[in-house]
């Protein structure tokens, strides 16, 4: 069985899009708010810049529009040490809306849940011409390449041009990891699922599988080989079940790990995680915490696996590392995990939590 021990360190490369997040203060309601709070954040570059504050060396591609905010939102990620010499600014000729997508949170709290809201339908990452983009270019001198299932489902092109970055990734030898990553306001379930089935044959590190049922079987176009009655808070025996059944199916998988959550009210969680790795189940410890700000949560854990895997951590600690990362972003305001210290993130995975099932 292959594994992910690494030569040396990779450089690490991840596509999507940045967005303007715009915040109420004080757990306010967005209907009564005056006044938003400035951020900006996304998935894949919540990896790059958490990565890069770790010290890995990470880059990020996306498309912007030439004007200020396109020009804030990467001034926010070269000051985090993300590289974005492959960002791309559009003209208007190359994206007629030419404007930056953008969310808007409503933070939970107690008994009441977070909220989001996008208006990102017209970004300029959406009405970029792809096929102008040197892959071969692109791609040389990196490593690593994460992706998620979240930029296919913003239009057409950027589905072709994803597909067309894993085949290429392949073909040079990067390691490629992927997160489903699935957004209901984005694309429906099955248009995700059949998406994510073309992808994961070129995946080596998975994330994000509940509820398991993100790939299409060849044979009955419904299900794959487990149960379709597994539980989204799963013991060990069932998600080992699922674990054994994709890797089964997609033996190419050298690591698949995704995070369970215990909602206790919109202020306290807890989370573990289950990762397999080189045949076996690893499950982490629960860490039961308050939560500041939830954005991001599960970036900082893919973020804080894909990291444990580059420094050649053993796989109770890759485990038990990412969920801590995840622990601590949400003490963060933001949607990105910004500890610089990676032994502040050891130092709360070897702490003792008050156990919440």
């Amino acid at each position: 069985m292959a594994d992910l021990m690494l030569s040396h360190e990779p450089r690490f490369i991840t596509f999507g899009e940045i967005m303007l997040r715009l915040t109420p203060p004080n757990y306010e309601k967005i209907r009564v708010a005056t006044n938003f709070e400035v951020s900006y954040g996304g998935s894949e570059a919540n990896i790059a810049l958490a990565l890069a504050n770790l010290g890995i060396d990470s880059s990020f591609f996306s498309v912007v529009p030439n004007n200020s905010l396109g020009k804030s939102a990467v001034r926010m990620l070269r000051s985090n040490d993300v590289h974005c010499t492959p960002v791309i600014l559009s003209t208007r000729e190359e994206t007629p809306t030419h404007r930056l997508g953008t969310y808007y949170l409503e933070t939970g709290y107690g008994i009441r849940p977070s909220k989001v809201t996008y208006d990102r339908k017209h970004s300029a990452i959406t009405e970029y011409d792809f096929s102008k983009v040197d892959l071969d270019a692109l791609l040389e001198g990196f490593g690593w390449l994460h992706l998620s299932g979240i930029t296919p489902a913003l239009s057409a092109s950027c589905a072709s041009f994803m597909l067309e970055c894993l085949k290429k990734a392949k073909e040079k030898g990067l390691i490629v990891s992927f997160d489903g990553n699935f957004r209901s306001q984005l694309w429906s379930w099955d248009a995700a699922r059949d998406y994510c089935t073309r992808c994961l044959p070129y995946v080596d590190v998975l994330f994000g599988i509940e509820p398991y049922h993100l790939w299409r079987d060849e044979a009955d176009h419904t299900k794959g080989d487990y149960k379709d009655d597994i539980p989204l808070q799963p013991d060990y025996e069932q998600q080992e079940e699922v674990f054994e059944a994709f890797v089964r199916q997609y033996p190419n998988l050298k690591c698949i790990a995704r995070h369970v959550r215990y909602a206790h009210s919109g202020s306290e969680n807890s989370l573990k995680a289950y990762m397999w790795y080189q045949g076996h189940t690893y499950e982490s410890k629960l860490f039961t915490f308050n939560i500041l700000d939830r954005v991001g949560g599960g970036d900082a854990f893919a973020s804080g696996l894909i990291y444990a895997i580059i420094k050649g951590y053993k796989p109770m600690e890759m485990v038990n590392f990412a969920v801590a990362s995840s622990v601590i972003k949400h003490t963060i305001h933001g949607d990105a995990n910004i500890t610089d210290d990676a032994e502040s993130i050891r130092n709360l995975m070897n702490m003792n939590f008050d156990i919440k099932r």
